[in-house]
Formats: C-alpha cells, sequence, structure tokens
C-alpha cells in the first residue's frame, strides 16, 4: 500500500480535474500540503499521546461556552453548529473520502469530536477563515488528575516549555499535531487553531490504519485513540448521532467575554429655572401596569434514548457445529416509551467465543433498530469448543445513546452427541464363506469378524452382544438352549463354561471385533441355527449357522469265502 502522502496528493489531483469541486473544496489543502507523516497508514498506538486519557474538556477548558441555539424556525431537535465550523467538518469529510474512499469518514463524527473538545470554538471568537480570537488551550497534562506529557513543541502551540496541553478547537497533542496536521483551508500553513486545518487533520488521524470508519469496532477504535477514555467514546458518539438526526449552522456566535461592569460616577444636576411657588401644577395621572402576558406553553424536549431491554430467555445454546435456535433480540426506547427507530446497535461475541460466529465469520455485527425499535442479531453459528467452559460466550448487545445501554446474553455450546453404529456388517478372509459344519465336529472351521458404522463410517467403541438364538410363538428372538455355543471362562472359579450369549470387547479402532470360536455340542442336530449380534440401540444382524448330518460309512461288506 502507498504511504498516506502520495495516495492522498495522487487521489486528490484526480478529484480537482473538476473544477467546480476544487473551487467548493479543500481537497486542494491536501494536493499542496500533505500530513508530514509518510508512514500515516500506521494506526496510532494505544500508548501514543493523543489516546492518552485527557479527562472531559469541558470542566478545564477557559471561555467554554453552552451550545448556541438553533436558529429561528428550525426543526425540533436540531441542533446549532457555527456555520463556519459546520463547513470545516463536511469539508474535511469531503477531502478525506476522496483520498481514502475505504474509510467512510462522516462529517457529523468530527464535528462530535468538535462539540467534546471545544463545543466548536464558540467561546474564543471564531471567524469565518477558520481561525480564533484566543487561542485554545487545554489543562497543563503534568500528570496531575490527567496524562503526564512533557513538552514536545517549546511552547510553540501550546504556550507551555515545560509540559504540552491540548491545543485548537480539536484539541491536538503538539506531537500528534507535528505528525498530523494538515491545511485544510488552503493557506499554506497548518494551524491546530485553525478549525479547518484541525477538522482535517483529525479526518486523516482517525482513518489511519486502513479503518472504515462504517464498521463499529473500526469507529469504536479510532474514537479511542483520539482520547482513550470510555466515557469520552460515548459522549462523542452519541453527539456524532444526535448531529446526524439533524445537525443546524449558525452564525459564528461572539466571543463570550463580558467586561467588569464601571463603578457608577455620580451626577449633580446642573442648576436650572426655579419653580414658581405661585404656579398651580397639575399632578401626572398613574398609568396602569401593562397586563402581563402568559407565558408561551413550553415545548416538551425531544424524546432521548432511555434503555436497550432484552427480548427472550438469557441464555442460548446449541450443540457444537450447529446453529442456534434462538436469535437474540433486544428493543430500544426512547424517554417517552416509544420505540427507538432506526437506532444503531452493535452485537458482539465476546471472551472465548469457542469458534461461535455471526454468518461470514464475524464475531460482531451492527443492526439497526426496526419500525417496532427491535434488533436481531444475525444467524449464530456454535463453534466445535463445547463444556461448561469451553463452550461459554457472551454476547453483548450495545445502543450508544445519551449514555452507554448493554444487555447481554448467556451463551453456551454443547458438546455433539456421540455417534451411534447404525450398521453391523460381517467382514474379513472369510466374509464370503457360509458358516457351515458337519455334526460330530467341534467347531465351526470359518472366522466371523463383525464391523459397525455409521454412515458409512467405522465407529470404535461399539459395544455388541453375541447370542445363539431361536423365535418364540410370538416370532421375537430369544436366546437358545441348545444347539452352538461359545466358550466363556469363569474369572472367579476358572472354570470353562457353555455360554450362548456373550458380551464383547468395544470395537477396535477400525471398528471391528473378531468372534469368539463358535463350538458345536457332541449330539447337536443337524438343521440351521442362528447368530445374532446386536448393539445398546437394537442395530442388529443375524448369521445362519448351518449343521449337516453326519455322511454315512462307506466301508464295503467283506466276501463271502
Amino acid at each position: 500500500m502507498k504511504p498516506l502522502r502520495r495516495h492522498v496528493i495522487s487521489t486528490s489531483r484526480k478529484v480537482l480535474c473538476t473544477a467546480a469541486l476544487a473551487a467548493s473544496l479543500t481537497t486542494a489543502a491536501v494536493v499542496g500540503n500533505p500530513p508530514t507523516a509518510d508512514a500515516g497508514e500506521s494506526a496510532p498506538t494505544p500508548d501514543s499521546p493523543q489516546a492518552q486519557d485527557r479527562g472531559n474538556a469541558r470542566l478545564d477548558l477557559p471561555d467554554l461556552v453552552t451550545d448556541p441555539p438553533p436558529p429561528a424556525g428550525a426543526p425540533q431537535g436540531s441542533t446549532g453548529i457555527p456555520g463556519t465550523a459546520l463547513d470545516a467538518y463536511k469539508r474535511a469529510a469531503t477531502s478525506v473520502a476522496a483520498a481514502l474512499p475505504n474509510c467512510h469518514l462522516p462529517w457529523e463524527l468530527v464535528a462530535g469530536i468538535g462539540r467534546v473538545e471545544s463545543v466548536h470554538a464558540s467561546g474564543y471568537g471564531l471567524k469565518t477563515d477558520g481561525s480564533t480570537t484566543k487561542p485554545i488551550r487545554g489543562p497543563r497534562l503534568d500528570g496531575n488528575g490527567f496524562a503526564r506529557i512533557t513538552d514536545t513543541d517549546k511552547g510553540l502551540f501550546d504556550g507551555d516549555t515545560e509540559y504540552d496541553r491540548a491545543v485548537g478547537p480539536l484539541q491536538f497533542i503538539p506531537s500528534t499535531w507535528a505528525s498530523w496536521g494538515a491545511d485544510g483551508n488552503a493557506d499554506g500553513t497548518r494551524d491546530p487553531n485553525n478549525i479547518y486545518d484541525a477538522a482535517l487533520g483529525a479526518g486523516l488521524y482517525l482513518c489511519a490504519g486502513d479503518r472504515d470508519l462504517a464498521r463499529a469496532q473500526d469507529l469504536d477504535k479510532a474514537v479511542l485513540s483520539y482520547n482513550n477514555s470510555r466515557e469520552y467514546v460515548n459522549t462523542v458518539l452519541s453527539w456524532m448521532r444526535q448531529y446526524q438526526k439533524g445537525g443546524v449552522g449558525i452564525p459564528n456566535p461572539p466571543v463570550v467575554n463580558v467586561p467588569p461592569t464601571p463603578t457608577p460616577t455620580p451626577i449633580t444636576p446642573s442648576p436650572g429655572p426655579r419653580p414658581n411657588p405661585h404656579t398651580p401644577t397639575t399632578p401626572e395621572k398613574p398609568k396602569p401596569d401593562p397586563k402581563p402576558k402568559p407565558d408561551p406553553k413550553p415545548k416538551p424536549p425531544a424524546a432521548t434514548v432511555a434503555g436497550l431491554d432484552r427480548l427472550g430467555e438469557e441464555r442460548i445454546t446449541a450443540e457444537a457445529g450447529t446453529q442456534f435456535s434462538v436469535t437474540p433480540q433486544v428493543k430500544a426506547r426512547l424517554s417517552d416509551n416509544k420505540p427507538a427507530v432506526r437506532e444503531v446497535v452493535l452485537f458482539e461475541i465476546e471472551g472465548d467465543t469457542s469458534g461461535t460466529v455471526f454468518a461470514g465469520g464475524k464475531t460482531h455485527v451492527v443492526v439497526r433498530t426496526n419500525a417496532d425499535g427491535i434488533a436481531t442479531a444475525p444467524a449464530l453459528t456454535a463453534g466445535e469448543k463445547a463444556g461448561d467452559k469451553a463452550g461459554a460466550f457472551t454476547l453483548r448487545a450495545t445502543l450508544y445513546g445519551t449514555r452507554e445501554f448493554t444487555v447481554r446474553f448467556q451463551g453456551a455450546v454443547t458438546p455433539k452427541p456421540k455417534p451411534v453404529a447404525d450398521k453391523l456388517t460381517r467382514v474379513g478372509e472369510d466374509a464370503d464363506k457360509a458358516l457351515v459344519a458337519t455334526a460330530g465336529q467341534e467347531r465351526f472351521a470359518q472366522s466371523v469378524s463383525i464391523q459397525a458404522t455409521a454412515k458409512d463410517q467405522a465407529l470404535a467403541g461399539t459395544k455388541l452382544t453375541a447370542a445363539m438364538v431361536v423365535k418364540d410363538a410370538d416370532g421375537k428372538w430369544v436366546t437358545a438352549e441348545s444347539g452352538p455355543f461359545f466358550k466363556s471362562t469363569d474369572a472367579a472359579e476358572g472354570e470353562v463354561k457353555r455360554v450362548r450369549s456373550l458380551e464383547l470387547a468395544p470395537t477396535d479402532e477400525n471398528g471391528r471385533i473378531l468372534l469368539p470360536e463358535i463350538y458345536l455340542p457332541e449330539s447337536v442336530e443337524p438343521g440351521t441355527y442362528h447368530l445374532r449380534l446386536t448393539t445398546a440401540e437394537g442395530v442388529e444382524l443375524v448369521l445362519a449357522l448351518t449343521v449337516d448330518p453326519k455322511p454315512e460309512s462307506t466301508t464295503p461288506e467283506p466276501a463271502n469265502p
């Protein structure tokens, strides 16, 4: 991949081929003055200065003001953003989109950071060229309540030669600005106190490391890289979504700088003509007090997201390798108890996922709530790991509103049921030989080897029962009381016994078991007998045992003398 500088330059030149676009956008700034970091494709690490927890800027910046009011006639719920700031945010997003189209940077994200960091520079004399009357400097980062970052700019931007301070409307750490500062208004300089420059620099910084901000996970990492505080992330994303619902530009507000009230100087009235005591005076009639106008009926505040509720059971289970039959759902509600529609919910599998994933192998997905405020997770497929610990995981559903709302599902993957034999087959070198013996022989000469299979796959560990059987009056197989038999040694007495039912050892790794030899009693009757092999699940194989009669004697009679 090309370094960020060359990528921004080459892409932006293509954009500038359109004259109208070149006139209306600051993409030219990217071309003429790209960021100084050639290694811009590398994402900032969690220990980078900008990522350090700088606390809540609202509590520490001087001259901070409340949100500017939206213009008269703006739709209810609109949020005022100074016109110059709004222009800077939108231009930055357009420029970044031209250079890094896969980042999908929304201007509302840059606006959310600008709102949290400095209320869009509203209290610092924001000018139409993006500069401010007064510099914006955050608290001293001396480790006292915030991160400790020693001076990196020799006081150039922050006026402090001992420790760093975040600077500008988007509060850049000086060393971060040295790498990511941009010229967003094409004036040939990179000034962190200029909102056009700062907005473009912030956009490039957020897109570092090939991030795709349309992915919730990348969006979360990007904002954390700006200020490693979960509260900060939640607040920025909340403002971003608020602006996505209706950001309205307003005129730049004046600097909030009220001079002290001067002490009034006593005024001595000048002498005038004295009243004639003989001239009668007509007293003025008192004017009636004006009737107070009734206060207009206040409009109720716009409803905001107030909760996220789990639908259905908390615990979800599935067999290893199968799809969960229960689909996790959550419902978002507003402060007026109506459904929160089109809100973004992040579903994420946490902990040892055990191989459990959403479609496409993802462990996190973003879903919007429907008209009923319900967000439904995509199909979940259980991994191969199973058990109380190995198969346990948590599915987290999170919605970022005025604060973070989280619901969790406890997932478990149960073991697959052990396969059982569905077929028994006679195998081996004698498999095609009939089991035939002649009355008077000691035993059958042919061997009997059996294989157990499940779905045509050899199944080890299958236990079989071998029994000499006959059918009773009801046509059911029962153990025979005569005919061929097995020999079994009594473990306690060491005595060899004749048995006609025998529990065999489990099948080997090839699913096979060789039966003991089959013996014949001395007085066996010729005929057909049956050997039945069964599993505990009732799978059976019945083999015929044929006993032929003894052949008649062929010795010739002696001749007469």
